[in-house]
């Protein structure tokens, strides 16, 4: 069985971005090799100065509190997991 998983970003929003980080780093915790191939607005997603500062989803905004009580970590924080843990 193959321990390999390869995400193609090619959107670049802030629940994009979610699902890109939160999906890389469960890999990576498993043991799985992980590579992201960032294409197209994808690009926004490891910027330095675009990942900082993704807006959230017009109509989502209620989104916000819930990612603070839950201790959902910023953008910038789930790019730098996914780094150390060889993403």
């Amino acid at each position: 069985m193959s321990r390999k998983l390869a995400i193609i970003a090619s959107n670049g929003g802030l629940f994009d971005a979610y699902k890109v980080f939160n999906v890389a780093t469960a890999a990576a915790a498993t043991d799985q090799e992980v590579a992201i191939f960032f294409t197209f607005e994808g690009l926004n997603l490891i910027h330095k100065e675009a990942y900082s500062q993704l807006p959230m989803p017009e109509g989502k905004e209620h989104y916000q509190k819930g990612f603070e009580k839950a201790n959902v970590p910023a953008i910038p924080e789930l790019v730098e997991m996914a780094q150390e843990m060889g993403g």
